[in-house]
């Protein structure tokens, strides 16, 4: 190819690109967005959802609107989603729920590839809770207490192959102890029988967990993070017991694969402003998270990396359903 084409080649792409990206800043966005979020109102999900469409309506100038559809640990949402237009006015809060799921059911109805990642907007840990019916105030004196009374343990699920189920299984094969699985449809649930000790062990997120603790509703005996939490620096992580157990959940928000990329560019510059703000930080870091924005390519290396982690899991346990 001669100077000159190549030239006019470079040109052509040039002005193609700046023409792109001036097509998605300058048209979009002139209608309301929509969030879907895959759990119920008022949780640790829709909480820092709302959070982010209320300043993304104030970055964007078009409103941003969070819709509830709580169901199957968020896998109707996701599917619901991607049935959606694929123009950007329809916005997934994924979760790590997404490659759970996709390990989990052998038809989820989706793939992983269907989402177009825009950015993290938070990282969450587990926390090990116990009900205060039982007569243990640290890991160690725990795992002596249900090795002593083996099987008659009971803890909590949201369901086979739930990260409470998932997390529950391998901490009792890593500490060698026997429980009983009670499975909840919800969290809310849970916390009812949790707290006066019809169940006495639930591995959660600690947006959960924090305030029942707090108010002295339950015990948490570690947090499966690298490090001890703002939140609560009074619990140890399992790592400083002796536990090599890290693990983490995460919010981010997603597109629908086929939706602009100057779209997706345009979004994720205003997520990671919102996220690296004062004010979600703090609230973020109040209920034991971590504020934390990617790119979109560092997004999907941790759905693919989550995906990798639970599968692992489902096949040593048998979780997989149809």
């Amino acid at each position: 190819m001669s100077r000159a084409l190549k030239f006019i080649s470079l040109s052509i792409a040039f002005t193609c690109a700046i023409a792109s990206t001036a097509w998605g800043e300058s048209t979009y966005p002139t209608k309301p967005i929509r969030l879907i979020v895959g759990f119920g109102a008022g949780g640790p999900t829709d909480i820092p959802a709302r959070y982010i469409a209320d300043k993304l309506t104030s970055l964007l100038g078009e409103r941003v609107v969070v819709e509830n559809k709580p169901a199957a640990a968020g896998m109707l949402a996701t599917r619901y989603f991607l049935t959606q237009p694929r123009d950007g006015y329809t916005l997934l809060l994924c979760t790590h729920f997404e490659s759970i799921n996709f390990a989990v059911h052998k038809n989820p109805g989706y793939k992983l590839t269907d989402l177009a990642p825009i950015s993290l907007v938070s990282q969450y840990y587990y926390g090990v809770g116990l009900s205060n019916s039982v007569p243990a105030t640290d890991l160690q004196g725990f795992v002596r207490y249900a090795k002593a009374h083996a099987g008659e343990i009971k803890y909590a699920t949201l369901g086979p192959g739930s990260a409470q189920e998932i997390f529950a299984r391998q901490l009792a094969r890593i500490t060698g102890i026997k429980m009983s699985r009670v499975p909840y449809r919800s969290g809310s649930q849970v916390v009812q029988d949790f707290i006066p000790g019809r169940v006495q062990f639930y591995v959660s997120p600690m947006t959960a967990l924090t305030p029942l603790y707090l108010h002295h509703d339950v015990k948490i005996l570690g947090v499966s993070s690298l490090q001890r939490l703002k939140a609560t620096p009074q619990v140890p992580t399992l790592k400083e017991q002796g536990i090599d157990f890290v693990r983490f959940g995460w919010l981010g928000i997603c597109a629908a694969t086929g939706t602009p990329e100057p779209i997706v560019s345009l979004l994720n510059r205003h997520i990671r402003t919102v996220v690296a703000s004062p004010e979600y930080q703090s609230m973020t870091e109040r209920v034991g998270s971590i504020p934390i924005s990617s790119t979109p390519s560092e997004l999907r290396h941790v759905i693919d990396q989550t995906l990798a982690d639970v599968q692992q899991t489902v096949q040593e346990f048998g979780l997989q359903q149809e």
